[in-house]
């Protein structure tokens, strides 16, 4: 190996503020509480969100698109070795994260880390998930969560959670803390 990058392990940083399964290990730690609703995406492929599911098939959803029920929440990324938001419709991945949640013994998701393996793609695509024993989240880590302002329900409203701004919520509630 030629000493072009800093080390063999070099990646290039994603700027991708959303979390996408990739093949392998996929290992986050929970930072936020969930929304929760359904989505459809239009004909231009963009989301529409709610929290209550839609009354009717919505007349701007994409040919053979579908109705999901969603889950967003701010994770850390341990791959991309960053905040993003993980959305999660992959009923494969929901099962088993719910059942951890709920048990006594894992409780709250933020006092351990996940890790989905993805294998395959398309239809073909098969999830599994695992827990890694609590832990204390990283100092440095935390510190970052505790100054990024996100606000998971602009995604109700076609917003950027990530954008800057306002220090209030739409409703005048502070930005959750981690």
């Amino acid at each position: 190996m030629n000493n072009f990058f800093p080390s063999s392990e070099y990646k290039m940083p994603s700027t991708n503020n959303y979390m996408k399964f990739v093949e392998g290990p996929n290992p986050f730690r929970v930072l936020s509480h969930a929304i929760v609703g359904y989505e459809y995406f239009t004909f231009e492929n963009k989301p529409v969100r709610q929290k209550e599911n839609f009354d009717s098939i919505p007349s701007d959803i994409k040919k053979d698109g579908s109705i999901n029920h969603f889950w967003a929440f701010a994770v850390w990324n341990y791959n991309e070795q960053r905040i993003q938001v993980l959305e999660l419709t992959q009923k494969t991945v929901m099962n088993p994260m719910q059942a951890y949640i709920k048990n006594p013994k894992w409780g709250d998701p933020k006092k351990y880390d996940f890790v989905v393996n993805r294998k395959g793609s398309g239809m073909e695509t098969d999830y599994s998930v695992i827990t890694e024993p609590h832990s204390d989240l990283d100092v440095n880590i935390l510190d970052k969560a505790k100054k990024m302002k996100l606000n998971l329900e602009a995604m109700f409203v076609g917003e950027d959670p990530f954008a800057k701004g306002e220090d209030k919520l739409s409703d005048g509630s502070d930005y959750p803390t981690f």
